[in-house]
């Protein structure tokens, strides 16, 4: 049986009673129903973990099948009830929508009151999240257990930005020591290069800081590094990440030898990109600074032996952990380039933003934790409206990288087509996430926003008062955001256009020529985030948000949101391609016509 499969809305006499009574009242049931099974399932579920077994759940399979099933059901039929109905007839209908619909911690707003759905929707949303378990794999990920099921590893990057008083167990080990010691470490080291204590190869401090790495490795502290540009007090920092060697070539242009630091980030050490790169970087400075050449180089790595091949001196390697996958990762020591960026007590900060949002969405009720709330949006657009696609716009210059963090972030993480059992999906997984900051994104994409065929989410995002800028921009930009969002959710009507348009004084003619162009379909939802300013604070808790409505979604999927085989095939087929295109191997046996065609081809052309 498909679990995902709508009930007939038409039998549910609820649609017949003002305010949806009956139907209200039932969703509570089973919310209250959901409860009961989880305490019941808790003792059991972290039973099962301790034993490393892959089941989640102490109930019958059955039992929650059945459960997972009505509770799919509900939501898809929320979802026929409410898809004829207009966003501006939700509004009309619900004056308190706002209030209904929004969600505040501190100064974070989440406001999804644009999105097409309602009290009674989101009552069955949560009762899905009840359903599949998403409070017990909360609590068991944040208890060390391996919910990274086929790499056997506890998930445990919330260990990273945990308080001084936190213990986590894993395999019986409080691993909390080694975390604080290599904060510490990583921490005193970017203090020293900031300080000049730690100088190059002539005494003199570095000016320049260029991190090689690659997906997480590169997008989170290049990421971090542009946002919190305010804060950043220190060494110049610079990213290199693509193999394509024009990215090293036209970083290093600029750069003196003499004055550059380099990180490596690599945890084995052997990424192809990232080696491929640091090699040409190493050559560089060599080129100028002869044998002296490892003092500009650290590395971020777990690989000892390698570095050490590499002419790194131990005390400037600094590890991190198998149970911190790359994308989340920039609690780590990968975040080394932020801390020189913004000083150890600036990336204090940016945890200390962090382990308050994990507090909140390991604390807060599901109908008022922010990440659930904004993972159950997510669910009811990908899989009650079939919205395959959400559009992450930032209306912060500084964010200008943040809609390619959070679409690593999300699409590898739940980009799965199997569950935790190996078995097809009831439903359709992870999002295509994309996107670009306001204003720019308005003179770009916008129009198919807009007035494409295809209806495509939004989440906004945008801090109350700005950080140094010029005056009166700020005004400006933010009124754009809520002008974007109104557009999107009301648009504007054939018979409000032609009205417009007689009043201008535009003859008969050319209203109805140019009114079926001029006319906004709206009923295009939207979710805005805002944030009273952009500072490490609120950065670490923006990100943490957007990586436990990740968890969520992964949870009521049933997918493990913590591997990533689907990159794996590629990385090994351009290790077999690249002697070939070099031209060290002609054997093409075995490989399909069009890349031996397109081997031909390079192999002639190749000057």
């Amino acid at each position: 049986m498909w679990i995902g499969s709508p009930i007939n809305p038409g039998d549910d006499d609820g649609d017949k009673i003002p305010g949806g009574t009956v139907r209200a009242t039932l969703h509570r049931f089973l919310r209250n129903v959901h409860q009961v099974f989880s305490s019941s399932r808790n003792f059991a579920t972290r039973t099962r973990f301790q034993n490393k077994e892959a089941t989640l759940a102490g109930t019958p399979q059955d039992a929650r099948q059945a459960a997972l099933s009505d509770a799919w059901s509900l939501v898809h039929g929320e979802a026929s009830r409410l898809r004829p109905i207009h966003l501006s007839g939700l509004f009309a209908e619900d004056d308190k929508r706002f209030e209904r619909l929004s969600a505040t911690l501190d100064d974070l707003l989440i406001d999804y009151s644009k999105e097409k759905l309602d009290e009674a929707a989101l009552d069955a949303l949560i009762a899905l999240a009840q359903a599949a378990d998403v409070e017990v794999r909360r609590e068991a990920m944040f208890s060390g257990e391996p919910i990274n099921l086929t790499e056997g590893r506890a998930v445990l990057h919330t260990a990273l930005r945990a308080g001084a008083d936190a213990k986590v167990m894993v395999d019986g080990e409080d691993v909390m020591p080694k975390v604080r010691e290599t904060l510490d470490r990583f921490l005193a080291f970017a203090e020293d290069v900031r300080s000049g204590k730690y100088a190059a190869a002539d005494g003199k401090p570095f000016t320049d800081v260029v991190n090689i790495g690659i997906g997480g490795s590169d997008l989170g502290p290049a990421m971090a590094v542009r946002a919190l540009a305010p804060d950043a007090d220190g060494p110049r920092l610079h990213f290199v990440s693509n193999v394509d060697g024009a990215h090293l070539a036209d970083t290093v242009k600029t750069l003196d030898p003499a004055r550059t630091l380099f990180i490596v980030a690599s945890k084995t050490f052997t990424t192809l990109e990232t080696m491929t790169n640091a090699r040409s970087a190493r050559a560089w400075v060599e080129a100028k600074l002869g044998q002296d050449a490892g003092k500009h180089f650290a590395a971020v790595s777990t690989n000892l032996d390698a570095t050490a091949d590499f002419g790194i001196d131990e005390a400037r390697v600094f590890g991190f952990w198998d149970w911190v996958g790359g994308r989340y990762s920039i609690w780590s020591s990968i975040g080394l380039p932020l801390a020189i960026a913004i000083g150890a007590e600036g990336f204090r900060k940016f945890l200390a933003g962090a382990e308050a949002m994990d507090r909140h969405f390991r604390e807060a009720p599901l109908s008022e934790n922010l990440p659930v709330l904004l993972a159950l949006v997510g669910i009811w657009r990908r899989n009650a409206l079939d919205l395959p696609t959400v559009a992450l716009i930032p209306y912060d210059q500084r964010l200008d990288r943040f809609a390619a963090y959070v679409q690593q972030l999300d699409m590898e993480s739940n980009g799965k087509r199997v569950t935790h059992e190996g078995e097809p999906p009831h439903s359709e997984t992870g999002p295509i996430i994309w996107g670009e900051p306001g204003t720019n994104a308005q003179h770009s994409f916008f129009q198919l926003l807009h007035q494409g065929t295809d209806v495509i989410p939004v989440d906004f995002m945008a801090a109350v008062n700005a950080r140094n800028g010029m005056e009166g921009h700020h005004n400006l930009l933010l009124a754009n955001c809520l002008a974007q969002a109104r557009a999107l959710a009301f648009g504007r009507s054939e018979e409000d256009v032609r009205a417009a348009m007689a009043k201008k004084g535009a003859s008969a003619e050319e209203i109805d020529k140019l009114a079926p162009h001029r006319t906004f379909p709206g009923d295009r939802p939207s979710t805005v985030i805002l944030y009273d300013r952009l500072d490490p604070y609120t950065l670490g808790r923006l990100i943490a948000l957007f990586e436990h409505k990740v968890f969520v979604q992964g949870a009521i999927w049933n997918v493990n949101s913590y591997d990533q085989w689907g990159v794996e095939l590629g990385k090994e087929l351009a290790g077999q391609l690249a002697p070939l295109v070099s031209g060290e191997a002609t054997n093409t046996a075995g490989l399909d016509a069009s890349t031996k065609g397109l081997l031909s081809r390079l192999t002639k052309d190749r000057k």
